[in-house]
């Protein structure tokens, strides 16, 4: 069953993007016209991880499957067969997998053939085969069934063709002291074709004498094809290439011969998934150049990038996702890569995400503001903010109002009814975490505010992690080179990526009340940061719990002349993770501290009544930061106005800061109402 894919309207409208180019609505395929006429772009969706790329690609798959020949294929999961000899390599076996995919008969029109490309891949299928192996060699030739089936489907799965070509390459090879990679590539060709093919399948094999060194003879094509493959470098580059056309030709004559002229609708899709990665430039880049230079398909190519800077997007049309609803506005040039549109998947907006949450709590038990802080956390990162609204869902309908996006990385989740239930956070880790990085490491260097406290951990809590050098530096290139923001006072500048790590940190030795691991990498911190009271020193005596030292280097520092430099201090202290209890129930601890409903601890001693006034206001601050601030708790409208309040009792007893810390309690509730970071100065449209 579709989900419902909210903010991908430009795609998936009945005349939206995908109707556009493949000229056919989707699910009920009525004629919508093309936007490009004979000359479709390559179409690129890109965006970082959880952005939702898959699920579209998916999503167009459902839309048109029935409708026009179509395949989808992750380039991330091509999988070997076992014991494969050199003539299968992912390129190959993607093709192959093609092929098979657009082959079935759809609405209104005969299955696709493809025999040149049948050819193409039994020409190399035998490569660096010998006698010793034909073990090898059969089952290499068995794995080209499902292609021969799209031939000639009784004939090319019976296999029997499989026993004439192995007698027929123990002959050549017995006979010849000559490089066997063509003279195999002719004999395997041969046999298949007088034994599979029909006489007007037959003709396909004129096709590759247009391949180097052919002179228009097809059996010199394959011949060469086949040498070339087994050379490897760039020979084995030029007969991939001609591969990838041989199955754009086979779809093509589907759509332009004779007796098939005007019987089918719309135009066949191939959707690429992590195209970004080798195979997905490899089985694009031939289209491209053969477009650039001149030719014509049918074939809409859709693919997703998680790279939106990759190399060969360089001279490519770049829209975003809104841009594209109505008119994708692409034009080619003169680079090969100007065939290409890429569009970027944009964040979902609010409304959307309270759409994701009023679809799976439509009684409306959650808190008001649960959504909008779960588009917060998540950035409207689609994969996030469905499994979020999920997992609220499952929750029993009394218990919904104490949720909070904290609560929510607690629970686990059912993503299918024939499985267990998965914990939320470790499943969005799973999903959002670059491959070869570990959960476990990357949990420790999360607590980091940047690379040199991110180094000092990698030294001492993560000795031994990696024998390839600083952990810190081989995690912060991984986060770089899958997209993830830099900077922001954090190693891990996502919201929501720093949360699900430091989660797993705090939480997956299951040792409450210790927290052992939490407790030893922020104490590894304070002591990096110490022994003076610097922001960054005291932000993590807050992640472990401790805030009187923060309070009191508040108090000493407020008379100073920098008022914005101390709205920026208290900033940055309560910018710690807070160590909370895992399923924590009831009222978060700092709201009544924040309140003066609880003291927070004794007093300092010493304190006369004007400092001790002093004290306990600007504990109150600090909590009521502190939790108005965290990106997995709620807003409070009770704490936002003690915070208010605060500030201003602060303004009147400042002797210069009067103004700032006015202006603080008026503009830094607007920010939190406003879901956006606390501004300094306060007000300043480009405030942190």
């Amino acid at each position: 069953m579709d989900r419902a894919l909210y903010g991908r309207e430009a795609v998936l409208d009945e005349y939206g993007l995908a109707a556009r180019l493949t000229g056919i609505t989707p699910y009920s395929f009525a004629p919508a016209g093309y936007e490009h006429g004979d000359d479709p772009p390559v179409t690129v969706f890109t965006g970082g991880r959880g952005m939702g790329k898959t699920a579209l690609l998916k999503q167009i798959r459902n839309a048109y499957r029935g409708g026009t020949p179509l395949a989808l294929l992750d380039c991330a999961h091509i999988e070997p067969p076992l014991d494969h000899g050199p003539g299968w390599n992912p390129l190959t076996g993607a093709l192959a997998e093609l092929a098979v995919q657009l082959s079935p008969r759809v609405l209104t029109a005969k299955p696709v053939e493809f025999p040149r490309l049948a050819l193409g891949l039994a020409a190399v299928a035998v490569t660096g085969w010998s006698q010793e192996d034909d073990d090898r060699a059969r089952r290499d030739l068995q794995r080209l069934g499902p292609v021969l089936a799209t031939v000639d489907e009784a004939k090319g799965a019976a296999g029997t063709w499989v026993s004439k070509v192995l007698a027929k390459l123990a002959a050549t090879a017995a006979e010849s002291t000559a490089p066997l990679a063509g003279l195999l590539a002719e004999a395997t060709v041969e046999t298949v074709m007088e034994e599979v093919f029909g006489r007007s399948q037959r003709k396909s094999r004129a096709w590759y004498g247009s391949y180097r060194n052919a002179g228009g003879r097809g059996e010199l094509g394959l011949h060469q094809l086949a040498v070339d493959f087994e050379r490897g470098g760039r020979r084995q580059e030029e007969a991939e290439g001609f591969l990838v056309g041989a199955l754009v030709e086979d779809v093509r004559q589907a759509y332009v011969g004779l007796t098939r002229r005007g019987t089918r609708r719309g135009r066949p899709v191939v959707l690429l998934d992590n195209a970004h990665l080798p195979l997905g430039r490899r089985l694009v880049e031939p289209v491209l150049r053969d477009r650039s230079a001149g030719s014509r398909d049918q074939l809409v190519i859709v693919a997703s990038s998680r790279d939106g800077d990759h190399e060969g997007l360089r001279r490519a049309t770049r829209k975003r996702l809104p841009e594209v609803a109505h008119k994708a506005g692409w034009e080619r040039g003169a680079d090969i890569t100007s065939g290409i549109l890429a569009v970027e998947l944009t964040p979902l907006s609010a409304a959307h995400t309270r759409a994701v949450f009023d679809r799976y709590d439509p009684e409306g038990c959650a808190p008001a503001d649960l959504s909008r802080a779960v588009h917060r956390l998540t950035g409207g990162r689609p994969l996030a903010v469905a499994l979020l609204g999920r997992a609220a869902g499952g929750v029993p309908a009394g218990s919904r109002g104490g949720l909070t996006p904290g609560a929510l990385l607690d629970l686990t989740v059912e993503l299918r009814e024939d499985s267990a239930a998965v914990p939320v956070a470790d499943t969005l880790l799973g999903e959002l975490l670059p491959p070869g990085v570990r959960p476990d490491v990357a949990a420790v260097l999360a607590a980091a505010h940047d690379e040199e406290s991110a180094r000092v951990l990698a030294r001492t809590r993560l000795r031994g992690a990696s024998a390839e050098g600083d952990m810190a530096l081989l995690v912060r290139d991984a986060l770089r080179a899958d997209g993830w923001p830099e900077g922001g006072g954090h190693f891990v500048a996502d919201p929501l990526l720093r949360a699900l790590l430091l989660h797993r940190l705090r939480f997956h030795d299951a040792d409450p009340p210790a927290h052992a691991a939490w407790r030893a990498v922020h104490e590894t911190l304070h002591r990096h940061y110490g022994p003076g009271p610097a922001p960054d020193r005291l932000r993590q005596d807050l992640a472990l719990g401790r805030t009187e030292e923060a309070v009191t280097e508040l108090r000493l520092t407020f008379p100073g002349p920098d008022v914005p430099g101390w709205l920026d201090r208290l900033r940055v202290v309560a910018s710690a993770p807070y160590p909370r209890e895992h399923r924590h129930t009831g009222p978060d601890p700092r709201r009544a501290v924040a309140l003066g409903e609880d003291p927070g601890g004794p007093l300092p001693d010493g304190l006369d009544a004007d400092a001790t006034a002093l004290h306990l206001g600007l504990r109150r601050l600090l909590h009521a930061v502190w939790l108005l601030t965290d990106p997995l708790a709620l807003p409070d409208d009770d704490v936002v106005d003690k915070l208010v309040h605060e500030l201003r009792q602060l303004s009147g007893r400042h002797l210069t800061g009067t103004s700032t810390l006015w202006d603080a309690a008026t503009h830094w509730p607007r920010d939190i109402r406003a879901w956006r970071g606390l501004t300094v100065p306060p007000g300043r449209e480009d405030g942190v």
